[in-house]
């Protein structure tokens, strides 16, 4: 069996949410003055590879440790759609059930691509990676629902489309401009504002977030490593992704990993 790395590298230099804290790390210990070397680290639950709990959104929604192991790792696939996005395209269901053989109660990973983009890759360009990544349809979570699957991850940093998140809000007024940029950008894609608001209406914001995690569908978000390895592309294999045992937790790192014969 051959385990493969689906996760992308965690430290500081790390693309991190705007407005979260970022990822800090340094030594309290050192081997030529304490006979040892320790590291102390303080970070916010959403960086790098990591695992949202359905706690994230919901006030008494399921954390970290009380996921079962047997929704964790299993059967799956990881659809790559890669070659039909673009900076804010918008992908649907019928696009990966043409793309892939996914089934009830699969683990579904999908490679958008955008793992390139991290500020950790060598084509790395942060804002294109948080501001200007594809989206999934907000007809998804329905078709998440019916499929009975319960782990599902993407390689970006959201699985919201930035139009159904709230990054102009909280970046304040040089964020709001960023945003009015998107946002024509989006207009000019898909055919003008009122095609926009029929694409994105209110109801659709952050909706992979708030319509799934009350089922207990719940996501990893920032995929890497060999997510696009073109030997595990569309085709049954088992997957995986491990968080620390967080009590509690609503949200925590994770490695995740395909097991190939």
């Amino acid at each position: 069996m051959k385990i493969h790395d689906l996760s992308q590298d965690l430290n500081q230099d790390c693309s991190f949410w705007p407005y979260y804290p970022p990822f800090e790390v340094k030594y309290f210990k050192r081997k030529s003055e304490h006979g040892v070397n320790a590291q102390y680290i303080q970070t916010s639950n959403h960086m790098g590879t990591h695992m949202d709990a359905p706690r994230h959104f919901v006030t008494n929604g399921k954390t970290i440790e009380q996921l079962p192991l047997d929704w964790l790792y299993g059967e799956g696939v990881i659809v790559d759609i890669s070659d039909k996005l673009d900076e804010l395209a918008v992908f649907t269901p019928e696009m990966l059930d043409e793309a892939a053989d996914i089934k009830n109660g699969d683990i579904l990973f999908i490679n958008t691509g955008w793992h390139k983009y991290t500020f950790l890759e060598p084509e790395g360009d942060e804002e294109k990676y948080i501001l200007r990544h594809p989206g999934p349809h907000h007809s998804i979570c329905e078709w998440l629902l019916d499929k009975k699957i319960h782990l599902w991850g993407v390689d970006m940093i959201s699985t919201d489309h930035p139009m159904n998140l709230p990054i102009g809000r909280f970046l304040g007024k040089g964020g709001l401009e960023q945003w009015a940029k998107v946002r024509a950008q989006v207009e000019k894609k898909f055919g003008g504002s009122a095609k926009v608001d029929e694409m994105f209406p209110p109801e659709a914001y952050q909706l992979t977030h708030n319509a799934l995690f009350p089922h207990d569908c719940f996501h990893v978000e920032n995929l890497g490593g060999e997510i696009g390895n073109p030997e595990l592309q569309n085709k049954r294999i088992t997957l995986g992704a491990f968080p620390w045992k967080f009590k509690g937790g609503e949200a925590a790192f994770c490695r995740a990993v395909a097991f190939t014969e």
